[in-house]
């Protein structure tokens, strides 16, 4: 490496070391960079080079080095105080703070000499002229963390006392301070109050509201406000990743998991940071990772995963249990050090606490990709008892019966405990055929011979009609394996048979009802076996209608209070109106679907309702019908209530967030987009519907400003979006609302990558205008993040696009920026008029060619701030420095654009009334440059007659008028000079 020659060039390396990422390189730099600095044999080299030195180690992992640079400069200032400049003078006492904070996260340093290290401060602050607020800070910090709180209250009341001064922190971390001091008193609501300004952007600095959001965690899951808390993690998170020396933080996040029921995502931040469990350099904080590891590893242990293997120190395997033994003995013995330091209890007893929390919260969707939550092996079934007493085992067949007579969930389990409990027990006919034909249900297509067996059980028991019904409904289960043909032979015999029974009274209604319901069900498995491509066969569609009809007319006056007699009517209904939708007439359809949920809503049946709910929503919103799409979708869930599973409660609120998200109401489409994704997980289709779900979850947050929550949601989303199952549309959609979030938050560069991205895929489409777009949005984004040489191209690549598409507008634009860039690289001013006077150009064209009376105002506003653009180019062109020929020259042009750009807008009319008087008062101030005054004063009085009887109440008027004022009272002045 070239040694550093001059003060100016380590000044740009420290600049540049700053820039890089928290952790050692960067520390291993600060520590080069001092060695260079001592070899110039300047003073205040040095001293910036030990600056810039301790202030690395204070935002690093290695906080325990910054005691040697600054024991060093502070002997440098006792020698020799004319080395310093006002700046390292600021600078030296303003580390103070950090030194102070520092040495009570080393438990080596001895209580005493902190506290002489704290009156040091006191000294040199008040030698200083400084107000006594940091140090009285710093004295509540050294009271509250060895548990005195009497102390700690005092310097708290002194130190909000004491006036603000340029060494008190900034007001984003003192309030972080104060708001913790409010959660060690146990005042969460206070806390969060004063973090309010933090949280809501009023107060930010480098490392706020970073270690606020993460603060603020347990607070708001204690409140019960887990919603602010999930927003708060998402955003908090995304703060906190790429910073090493946040370990604390990191710390709230994973406390957060593990206290929300998200143990899995807690393993992956463990995983992403391994090298937390080891670093040494800040004890305090290597205290906090170590609790919250304790919990989460102990709740892990708690639901019976304490063999998972887990995330841990580098140099072997760890299971959950291994590590919670081993975090939680690394952090008592770290506990133990401070309190032997501090002669307290205070910081053992505030670990334990930590450690020993319960869950806050069951489990609090997050929306962003992560493993189901982990489950415990199952522990297998104890064997039943060789013999249940005959009350225990009549007990559970009355129970069983009433559950399957009433069509209630679980029936097939309680017929599985009568099986399980009746083994070796001596049971009636009657009794084994009903659990042969529940067992039967159970199975599938593996049970068709148990119904048979059902059926001579039955037919023993003296019920020929039960005993029909159950060959029925093995015939059902045939068509359901595809077996439609022999389906309906095998259930001509029973339907034959159970109608003669009917005819003598032999049987009763709901026996028969139950034959002919399954010879309806196996003609509508006709119906839809038919090819998807094809409507079925008017044959199949009137055997199939006539089957179901049969069923309706049979029950129609027989429901009353039987719930299976009533489910077949209603699933009747249901029936008519799948053959309606498979004829096209989809209104009689959402009639019939609308019709079989009420009946099985008065059945006392909401869960059968949740099927037709969800098509009848389908179909409503075909038709267009939103309103009614959205009532049915809420209808199907709450239908569905606790009974519904995993995959089609992620189906139905996805659904229902798409139908709110086109109704405009993203901030309710995204919950049910965040519960999508969630209950997605749970199925285990987190990579299939869960990513959709995540796509349109980050979209929703997007159109609501939540910038970070949306960002981290998308980049969860997209590892697992593919143009195979998703489609290349949704890939793009994701990675340009991706790029917008990042834009929104500064991250220029990551934002161009991901435009770039999506313009790839975008290149290969037949319609070339999200190609253009997102190139144009590239290069925005490049131009941001100071790398113009590339914005350069991609403004090129945009406008080639624009010029193919014959779109003007993003054509002259791309040619306004690239002038604007042309104007800061080394082409300097003839490129920029040249591509400047290119834009002209085109606008102009357009116009020859244009009829279009609405594109031709367009094209005149387009060509109106063109030439005002280029007239503010010509402006800034010119140094301060220059002469004055070539500043005057400069104007001149200058305003002969501006000008130009007035007339355009005024053609346009009272329309263009702002933009017209925007350009006029440019105009006017390059006047007055120009020592015109009687010209520049002549444009203000424009203006202000312009918006003579104007609504004083639009904030552009009431600029406008202030602008024109000031100009012209400017130009009075200098007449009357």
């Amino acid at each position: 490496m070239t040694g550093i020659t001059d003060f100016g060039e380590l000044r740009r390396a420290m600049a540049e070391n700053s820039e890089e990422p928290e952790g050692p390189a960067r520390n291993a730099r600060a520590e080069q960079l001092l060695a260079e600095a001592e070899k110039l044999d300047v003073p205040l080299a040095v001293i910036e080079a030990l600056g810039h030195q301790l202030k690395v180690y204070n935002y690093s992992s290695e906080k325990d080095k910054m005691f040697v640079p600054f024991a060093r400069l502070l002997r440098m200032w006792d020698e020799r105080p004319e080395d310093f400049d006002e700046y390292e003078v600021h600078s030296l006492h303003w580390v103070f703070k950090w030194v102070s904070s520092g040495m009570l996260g080393q438990p080596h340093i001895p209580l005493a000499s902190i506290e002489k290290w704290l009156g040091e401060m006191e000294h040199r602050y008040r030698l200083a002229g400084h107000s006594e607020r940091a140090v009285r800070s710093a004295e509540f910090s050294v009271a509250s963390h060895v548990g005195d709180l009497a102390r700690a209250e005092r310097a708290y009341s002194a130190w909000l006392a004491a006036d603000r001064d340029t060494m008190a922190d900034c007001h984003a971390c003192e309030l972080h301070t104060q708001g913790e001091w409010q959660v060690q008193r146990e005042r969460d609501g206070e806390a969060l109050e004063l973090w309010g300004p933090v949280l809501e952007g009023e107060f930010t600095c480098a490392h706020e509201p970073h270690t606020v959001l993460a603060s603020s965690l347990a607070p708001l899951l204690r409140l019960g406000r887990a919603e602010e808390a999930r927003a708060n993690h998402l955003r908090g998170f995304r703060l906190v990743r790429p910073m090493e020396s946040m370990r604390g933080a990191y710390a709230d996040h994973v406390e957060f998991c593990a206290l929300s029921g998200n143990e899995a995502r807690g393993l992956e931040l463990l995983a992403e940071r391994p090298a937390y469990f080891t670093d040494s350099g800040n004890p305090r904080s290597a205290l906090d990772f170590l609790s919250v590891v304790a919990l989460l590893m102990d709740r892990l242990t708690d639901l019976g995963l304490g063999d998972q293997e887990v995330p841990g120190p580098a140099g072997r395997t760890w299971t959950a249990g291994e590590l919670a033994v081993h975090a939680r003995a690394e952090a008592l013995s770290l506990a133990a050090r401070f309190d032997g330091r501090n002669g307290t209890k205070h910081i053992g007893d505030t670990a334990r606490a930590r450690m020993d929390q319960r869950p806050l919260v069951e489990r609090l969707p997050l929306g962003v990709r992560s493993a189901a939550r982990p489950v415990a092996a199952p522990v297998p079934a104890a064997a039943a008892p060789e013999a249940v007493p005959e009350k225990d085992l009549t007990a559970l067949l009355s129970e069983a019966r009433r559950l399957s007579d009433t069509l209630q969930p679980h029936a097939v389990e309680a017929w599985l405990a009568v099986s399980r409990a009746a083994e070796g027990v001596e049971l009636s006919a009657r009794d084994r055929a009903e659990i042969a034909d529940h067992q039967a249900m159970d199975r599938g297509p593996e049970g068709i011979a148990l119904f048979e067996r059902a059926a001579e059980l039955f037919a023993e028991a003296g019920d020929p009609g039960e005993a029909l019904a159950a060959r029925a409904r093995g015939a059902y289960v045939r068509a359901l394996t595809g077996e439609v043909d022999e389906a309906l032979a095998a259930i001509g015999t029973p339907y034959d048979e159970v109608l003669a029974l009917y005819s003598q009274d032999g049987t009763g209604v709901r026996q028969t009802a139950a034959v002919l319901m399954s010879r309806a069900r196996i003609l509508m498995r006709r119906v839809h076996g038919e090819s998807p491509d094809d409507s079925p066969g008017p044959e199949a569609l009137a055997a199939a209608e006539a089957a179901v009809r049969e069923v309706l007319a049979l029950v129609e006056g027989h429901t009353g209070d039987d719930v299976r007699l009533a489910a077949r009517g209603a699933e009747g209904q249901a029936m008519l109106a799948e053959l309606a939708v498979r004829t096209g007439d989809l209104e009689t359809a959402v009639r019939l679907f609308s019709k079989a949920s009420t009946a099985f809503v008065a059945a006392g049946l909401p869960w059968f309702a949740v099927e037709y709910e969800a098509r009848l929503a389908g179909l409503a919103h075909h038709l267009g019908d939103i309103t009614e799409a959205e009532r049915a979708l809420r209808a199907a869930l709450e239908h569905g209530g606790p009974y519904l599973e995993a995959p089609g409660r992620a189906q139905l609120h996805l659904q229902l967030a798409e139908v709110l998200g086109g109704r405009g109401r993203s901030e309710e489409a995204a919950e049910h987009a965040l519960e999508a994704a969630h209950w997605s997980d749970e199925a285990g289709e987190g990579p299939t519907l869960g990513a959709w779900a995540r796509h349109q979850l980050g979209g929703f947050l997007l159109r609501q400003g939540r910038w970070a929550e949306a960002a981290e949601v998308l980049e969860s989303a997209l590892p697992d979006l593919s143009a195979e199952t998703h489609g290349d549309g949704a890939v793009v959609q994701t990675q340009w609302w991706l790029g917008d979030c990042l834009s929104e938050l500064g991250e220029h560069r990551a934002a161009a990558e991901r435009r770039l991205q999506a313009a790839e895929i975008a290149r290969h489409w037949p319609e070339q205008n999200d190609h253009a777009t997102l190139a144009h949005l590239a290069a925005e984004s490049l131009g941001h993040a100071d790398l113009p040489a590339e914005a350069d191209r991609a403004y090129e690549r945009a406008g080639d696009l624009w010029r193919t598409l014959g779109n003007v507008h993003g054509l002259v634009r791309s040619l306004r920026a690239r002038a604007w860039l042309a104007l800061r690289a080394d082409r300097g001013l003839d490129r920029a008029r040249e591509l400047m006077a290119g834009a002209v150009e085109e606008c102009e064209a357009a116009l020859l060619v244009t009829d279009d009376q609405e594109a031709r105002q367009r094209l005149t506003g387009e060509l109106g701030h063109t030439h005002r653009q280029f007239g503010e180019l010509l402006a800034r062109s010119v140094a301060e420095e220059a002469e004055d020929t070539a500043i005057r020259a400069a104007f001149e042009d200058a305003l002969a654009e501006t000008a130009e750009s007035v007339t355009v807008f005024a053609a346009l009319g009272e329309g263009a009334v702002h933009t017209r008087t925007a350009a006029e008062l440019a105009a006017g101030w390059l006047e007055a440059d120009l020592s015109r005054s009687a010209d520049a004063a002549a444009r203000a009085r424009g203006v202000l007659k312009a918006y003579e009887g104007a609504d004083d109440g639009d904030e552009t008027v009431r600029s406008r008028r202030a602008e024109a004022g000031q100009l012209l009272q400017l130009m009075e002045e200098q007449k009357d000079k």
